[in-house]
């Protein structure tokens, strides 16, 4: 399954990369996740519990941060387990400065599915990436909002 597209956010280019390169910052952003561990520099142990839709399900598996082209960009790989399946995932993400104050993410990339994700559909499964998508982008705003309102 294919996951892309853009979404502006109100935040400078380095702002933005230094959020996106915080466990802290992304715990709070990242929909579902019940933590998020640094093992090395830039691989993590991430447990997630979502529940979208008919989908529920407990999530557990590495998170790495591979090609970092520091305030550019990064390809974001993730094998995340499950009794309802596996998903598998590969997502490069860019950052475009827009201006001062506004910077374009792209992400593009594949999700593989296995086991009872797999045989919900391709079609269930992209909404609920999609509604997943949305909501990462809100939290990371709202987040960032508050985090520069406090400076």
């Amino acid at each position: 399954m294919r996951l892309s597209g853009n979404q502006i956010v109100h935040a400078d280019p380095s702002t933005l990369w230094k959020t996106l390169m915080d466990p802290v910052f992304l715990a709070k952003v990242i929909p579902g996740i019940s933590s998020l561990e640094k093992l090395s520099e830039d691989c993590f142990n991430a447990t997630l519990n979502l529940k979208v839709g008919p989908v529920n399900g407990n999530f557990s598996g590495n998170l790495q941060l591979e090609d970092i082209s520091e305030e550019k960009g990064f390809t974001l790989r993730t094998l995340q387990q499950s009794k309802m399946g596996n998903a598998n995932a590969d997502v490069q993400i860019n950052l475009v400065p827009i201006d001062n104050n506004h910077t374009e993410v792209l992400f593009d990339g594949n999700i593989k599915l296995s086991g009872m994700l797999a045989r919900i559909g391709q079609r269930l499964v992209g909404g609920i990436a999609n509604t997943l998508t949305k909501q990462f982008f809100e939290n990371l705003q709202n987040e960032l909002a508050e985090t520069n309102s406090f400076k």
